[in-house]
């Protein structure tokens, strides 16, 4: 398909320029397994989404998928929601690497799967296998702290078109596809879906992501343009699209009533918001959900 054809050439070459960047740092989390993240010392505001959330940050690279979680995962009082990722077109986890690592920062356990070719969201499945294996495990640092109650699907480009693929998934509670591709079929998802596109993207162009939106009157939906944003606005620094999808997920799976209000109930933050957004819909369904509810 010439979209794939356009993609993997620059996210191919970002993800080699990032890789070579990082170093010895990243060669040690593949040879050990396990890498620890800057800490991040304070809890982001009620209503701040965009910064640093409370936990220090863990990563450890597997064959299949990697995790970016709370370090002290062992040890904490309450059990963690998960996200499963879906790389864009030629596209590793490395290259999403700050977006993972603030959702984890928030308390989440995040399973980028490994693949470049993620459209079939075949390792986004297994990811929640392998989690459901290892918090059962009593050796594991994750036993009995992940919370597979509650797991939410995302993806940038071919990714966003997976997350779209595993919605379909019974376990998955919420999908939130970046600027998905479009191989996937919405009308086969279940749950409530916020489906973000950019302004300024010329390879995945609003109007394929609005005809997702269009379709998906069938569930809870939103409709999100980011502002000036291109296709690879999100890698790297995710700059705009941090906090709403932060926002998103702290309201779907954790129950955040600040967070559910950013987009549901008649003070919609977002819809408020014109210098992040350039465009934003809600369908019937999405409109009569309340602020307060998930």
């Amino acid at each position: 398909m010439l979209w794939r054809r356009n993609l993997f050439a620059p996210l191919a070459a970002l993800a080699l320029a990032l890789t070579a960047s990082a170093g010895a740092g990243t060669a040690a989390a593949a040879t050990d397994t396990t890498a620890v993240a800057a800490a991040s010392p304070a809890a982001s505001a009620a209503d701040d989404f965009g910064s640093p959330g409370p936990y220090a940050t863990a990563v450890e690279v597997g064959a299949i998928t990697t995790l970016y979680y709370p370090r002290d995962i062992a040890d904490s009082d309450r059990r963690h929601p998960v996200i499963v990722w879906g790389n864009g077109t030629g596209g590793v986890p490395l290259v999403y690497r700050d977006l993972m690592l603030h959702w984890a920062s928030q308390g989440f356990v995040v399973a980028a799967a490994n693949t470049p070719m993620s459209n079939l969201g075949i390792s986004m499945r297994a990811s929640i296998d392998m989690l459901t294996g290892r918090n059962a495990d009593p050796g594991s640092v994750f036993f009995d702290r992940v919370d597979l109650e509650h797991i939410g699907a995302s993806g940038h480009s071919q990714g966003g078109a997976a997350a779209i693929v595993v919605g379909s998934d019974p376990r998955i509670d919420t999908i939130l596809p970046i600027q998905p591709g479009p191989l996937a079929n919405i009308n086969a998802v279940r749950v409530p879906a916020l489906l973000l596109a950019g302004q300024r993207d010329s390879i995945v162009f609003p109007a394929l992501v609005k005809a997702f939106y269009n379709a998906a009157d069938h569930i809870p939906a939103l409709y999100g343009e980011v502002r000036g944003a291109d296709h690879f606005t999100v890698v790297g620094d995710p700059g705009p699209f941090a906090a709403p999808t932060t926002a998103w997920f702290r309201a779907q799976l954790m129950g955040d009533r600040t967070a559910g209000a950013q987009f549901f109930g008649p003070g919609c933050g977002i819809c408020a918001d014109t210098a992040t957004w350039s465009d934003v819909r809600r369908n019937s369904l999405a409109l009569n959900v309340p602020a307060a509810t998930p």
